[in-house]
């Protein structure tokens, strides 16, 4: 009795997506054990099914995670019209998130409704000094705070979310302040935010406490926009055309419905993918953390829609 309490608390937790405290170290450990499955009934859910400590599925009926296999070190996809986990693996440990960051960024900066169509002119302090990463966006260069942070969610470009944060009222520390306050009002207890970009590895968190923040952000109408918009043009005031496409190929894929979408990558990350899209008639978060492969991150997104759709039959996708 007390080992079925004890499962039925965990099962729970993991329903709720629930976290306990901001870790101080990022855990990447993963358990090699393998004890043996439990299963409990629910009205909710067909069953529970914990294989480890570290992995754990929570599926409805006619849908089994058995042949899923899946590359990402922590995945996380959640059905939302039934409020179920439909797959979960590694979902809270925590880690480096690399520029997921920016949905934290784009939130906290359309919080504070400041103007989009003011114009804020790119400084040497937006350069990224650590990593050395590349920007088209030259020192001086001109653009609109909407057309900073459409290239800062559609194109992952660190120098827009970095101007974003520096013109932040309090700057970068009063950004940083107030990603961390969103993060404790949705319940990201697991999640510590550094900077505008996500260029630090201590913006760290758990595909559980990400799930949570996909589902705010897709809140907000100009993220959903921006970050499933294909491309984008800018015109700069000396008249330079610059033309920036998607970091997620998906959004052009005609076989996605995509609602939601943002990527991210370094080298303590991995590659990551957060998206909010429709499957098999579905509403379905995924998040997937520290792929270790260029494009296994896409790859395993498309087993997860197969694998849904296998299950529950490919139908047309409703509106998001």
């Amino acid at each position: 009795m007390t080992y079925f309490v004890r499962f039925m608390t965990l099962a729970a937790g993991i329903l709720m997506l629930g976290g306990q405290r901001t870790p101080d170290t990022v855990s990447a450990s993963v358990s090699t054990a393998r004890p043996a499955t439990v299963v409990v009934p629910s009205a909710a859910v067909a069953a529970v099914v914990v294989p480890s400590a570290t992995v754990a599925t929570v599926h409805p009926v006619g849908i089994s995670p058995r042949g899923l296999a899946l590359k990402s070190h922590a995945v996380l996809v959640i059905d939302e019209s039934a409020g179920a986990i439909l797959y979960a693996k590694n979902p809270k440990n925590v880690m480096p998130i690399a520029s997921i960051t920016k949905l934290m960024t784009a939130m906290v900066v359309l919080d504070a409704s400041l103007p989009l169509d003011e114009t804020i002119v790119i400084d040497r302090a937006d350069v990224d000094g650590v990593r050395h990463t590349a920007s088209r966006l030259r020192v001086g260069a001109q653009l609109s705070r909407g057309d900073l942070l459409q290239l800062g969610l559609m194109s992952s470009e660190n120098r827009a979310a970095a101007a974003l944060g520096r013109t932040y009222p309090g700057g970068k520390a009063g950004l940083v302040a107030a990603m961390n306050a969103k993060a404790g009002e949705l319940g990201m207890l697991k999640s510590h935010f550094a900077d505008a970009t996500g260029l630090s590895s201590q913006n760290v968190s758990s595909a559980e406490d990400l799930a949570r923040m996909v589902r705010a952000a897709s809140g907000y109408p100009l993220i959903r926009e921006y970050t499933t918009a294909p491309m984008h043009q800018i015109v700069l005031s000396d008249g330079h055309v610059l033309d920036y496409q998607n970091s997620n190929g998906l959004v052009k894929n005609k076989r996605w419905s995509i609602g939601l979408s943002k990527t991210g990558y370094l080298n303590e990350a991995g590659r990551c993918l957060v998206l909010k899209a429709e499957i098999a008639a579905r509403p379905v978060i995924i998040v997937l953390l520290d792929s270790w492969g260029k494009y296994t991150r896409l790859g395993d997104a498309n087993r997860i829609k197969k694998w849904m759709e296998s299950a529950l039959g490919t139908q047309p996708a409703a509106s998001l």
